[in-house]
C-alpha cells in the first residue's frame, strides 16, 4: 500500500497567526481564552471564548475577494498559504489532476448567515448579497483553495461535527493509498463565535461559565471542569504519497500511518458509555497501521473539558490500551485552544506531527484537581521533551462520530 508523508504545515489559531507562533504557546502552556470581543456577550451564560487575534485576510487574499468570503474562508485561505509555502509545493497542470483538497467544518458560514438574516429583517430581499450563498455554504472553502492553487483532484467538504477536519484528512489519505491523488491539501476551518453560535451551546449547557477566570475555564481531565470553550481558527496539512515527495526532494516532518472511523448509535450529543464507539475508532487507526499499541507514546486527547466526555475517554484509553494506558502521555491542546470544533481534529493533527518531528509533548494546562475518574498521565501544565515514535489523535463529534489519526516518526 502507498506511503503518506507529511511535508508541510499551516496554521491560524488563538494563540497565533501561523504554525511557530502557535506552537511557541502551545509548549509554554498559554491560554488563548479571554472575553469575547466580535460582539458584546453581556446577557449571555457564557462571555468567554477562544478567539483568533491579530489576523489580516488582506495579507493573504485580495481585498476584493475578502468582501466575498465568509470569515472561516479566511482562515482556511490563510493556513493553506502557509502550509503550501512551508511545503515548497507547486501545482502545475500536469499535477493538478491528481493533487486533492479535502477540509472539514463543523458549522460553516454561519457569520455570513446571521449578518444577511439581520439586513433581510432591517431592510428586506434587496439587501441579500448575490455572493451570499458561496460564502456560507461549507465546501466553498476547498473549493476557493483548489481555484487558488489549481487543484482539480477531489474536492470534499465533511461536516462531522467536531470530528470533521480529522474526517477529512483520514478521507485524504486514503485517497493518496488508493492512488487516486499523489498530493492531498488536507485540514479545516471554523468561525463561529457569533451570537448564535454561542447563544446555542449556551441553551446546550454544554459551555464552561468560568467568566472571571478565562485562562482557567479550559481545563480537560481536571475534577473541576464544568464544560468546553469555544475556539476558532483552522489548519491545513500537505500529505505527500512517498516516492512522489521524495523525487521532488521535500522536507518530512512524519508520516500518516492509519485512519479510523466508528459511530455510537446512541445520542445526539452525550458519548456512548464507556466510549464505546472511541475504543473501536482507536482499534481500527492502530490495527489500519499495523502498529504494536505499546509503540504508541501520546493521545493528542478529545479532550473537551466537558465531565463526561473527559471521563469516557479515559475508559476508552484504558480499555484499548490495558496496562500500557499507564505508560502513555496523554494531552489535550484543547485547554490552551479551546474547542475549535470542526477545525479541531485539523489543529490537533499539526500538533501531533510536531511533537514526533521535535520530540515535545504539549501539556494540558489547568490541571489542578485530579478525577478518580479520569487518572491517566495527562502531562499536567508542562511540556516535556521526550522523542515521540507514534502519536494518537483523538477527534469524537456530536452524533457520535469518531475518527483517530495515527501519526508515526518517519524511518526511510
Amino acid at each position: 500500500m502507498r506511503r503518506v508523508v507529511v511535508t508541510g504545515l499551516g496554521a491560524v489559531t488563538p494563540l497565533g497567526v501561523g504554525v511557530g507562533p502557535t506552537w511557541e504557546a502551545i509548549l509554554g502552556g498559554r491560554s488563548g481564552v479571554g472575553r469575547i470581543t466580535k460582539f458584546d456577550p453581556s446577557g449571555f451564560s457564557t462571555t468567554i471564548a477562544a478567539e483568533v487575534n491579530g489576523f489580516v485576510p488582506e495579507d493573504y487574499i485580495d481585498r476584493k475577494e475578502v468582501k466575498r468570503m465568509d470569515p472561516f474562508i479566511h482562515l482556511a485561505m490563510a493556513s493553506t498559504h502557509f502550509a503550501m509555502s512551508d511545503a515548497g509545493l507547486t501545482i502545475d497542470e500536469k499535477l493538478a489532476p491528481r493533487v486533492g483538497v479535502y477540509m472539514g467544518s463543523g458549522l460553516g458560514g454561519l457569520t455570513t448567515l446571521e449578518r444577511y438574516h439581520q439586513a433581510y429583517l432591517e431592510e428586506g430581499v434587496r439587501k441579500i448579497s448575490p455572493f451570499f450563498i458561496p460564502m456560507l455554504i461549507s465546501n466553498l472553502a476547498p473549493g476557493q483553495i483548489a481555484i487558488r492553487y489549481g487543484a482539480k483532484g477531489p474536492n470534499i467538504l465533511t461536516s462531522t461535527a467536531c470530528a470533521a477536519s480529522s474526517h477529512a484528512i483520514g478521507e485524504g489519505f486514503e485517497a493518496i493509498r488508493r492512488g487516486v491523488c499523489d498530493v492531498v491539501l488536507a485540514g479545516g476551518s471554523e468561525a463561529t463565535i457569533t451570537p448564535m453560535g454561542l447563544g446555542g451551546f449556551c441553551a446546550m449547557k454544554a459551555l464552561s461559565t468560568r467568566n472571571d477566570d478565562p485562562t482557567a475555564a479550559s481545563r480537560p481531565f481536571d475534577k473541576d471542569r464544568d464544560g468546553f470553550v469555544m475556539g476558532e481558527g483552522a489548519a491545513m496539512l500537505i500529505f505527500e504519497e512517498l516516492e512522489f515527495a521524495r523525487k521532488r526532494g521535500a522536507r518530512i516532518y512524519a508520516e500518516l500511518c492509519g485512519y479510523g472511523a466508528s459511530g455510537d448509535a446512541h445520542h445526539v450529543t452525550a458519548p456512548a458509555p464507556g466510549g464505546e464507539g472511541a475504543v473501536r475508532c482507536m482499534r481500527f487507526a492502530i490495527e489500519d497501521a499495523r502498529v504494536d499499541p505499546e509503540k504508541i507514546d501520546i493521545i493528542n486527547a478529545h479532550g473537551t473539558s466537558t465531565p463526561y466526555n473527559d471521563m469516557f475517554e479515559t475508559i476508552a484509553i484504558k480499555t484499548v490500551f490495558g496496562d500500557h494506558a499507564r505508560k502513555l502521555m496523554v494531552s489535550s491542546t484543547k485547554s490552551m485552544t479551546g474547542h475549535l470544533l470542526g477545525a479541531a481534529g485539523a489543529v490537533e493533527g499539526v500538533f501531533s506531527v510536531l511533537s514526533i518531528s521535535e520530540g515535545a509533548v504539549p501539556p494540558t494546562i489547568n490541571y489542578t484537581t485530579p478525577d478518580p475518574d479520569c487518572d491517566l498521565d495527562y502531562v499536567p501544565n508542562t511540556a516535556r521533551r521526550k522523542e515521540v515514535r507514534y502519536a494518537l489523535s483523538n477527534s469524537f463529534g456530536f452524533g457520535g462520530t469518531n475518527s483517530c489519526l495515527l501519526f508515526g516518526k518517519f524511518t526511510g
